[in-house]
């Protein structure tokens, strides 16, 4: 369940401008203040179910446009590069043409 809420936040943090202000609201009293679906739908005046189901679509919309924009992929893949690229900087010995290599895998992914 961690696993999936983190994958949601990180989700909303690239996506969410292109999400309507009820399906921020929700998604952010949800996932980032932890607010369960029923004071959610106390808060909103529509029932638990309403709430329930708008997260549900909204999460699906999230998976979708990561699906098709890869924002999310790439930032990992960029994290990975970069954090390999420390260590080698870290290590004393850095092989000038695999740092080389690495920049060039991360403006690739640009």
């Amino acid at each position: 369940m961690l696993e999936k809420t983190t994958r949601i936040n990180y989700l909303y943090d690239f996506y969410q401008s292109l999400l309507t202000e009820k399906q921020q609201s929700y998604m952010s009293l949800y996932y980032l203040d932890d607010y369960s679906l029923g004071e959610i739908a106390e808060e909103y005046d529509v029932s638990r179910q309403a709430v329930y189901d708008n997260i549900k679509r909204t999460e699906a919309m999230l998976e979708e446009y990561e699906e098709k924009l890869l924002l999310l992929q790439k930032f990992q893949e960029r994290t990975a590069l970069l954090g390999q690229m420390k260590d080698l900087l870290n290590s004393g010995q850095v092989p000038k043409q695999e740092l080389l290599g690495k920049i060039a895998e991360i403006e690739k992914l640009d």
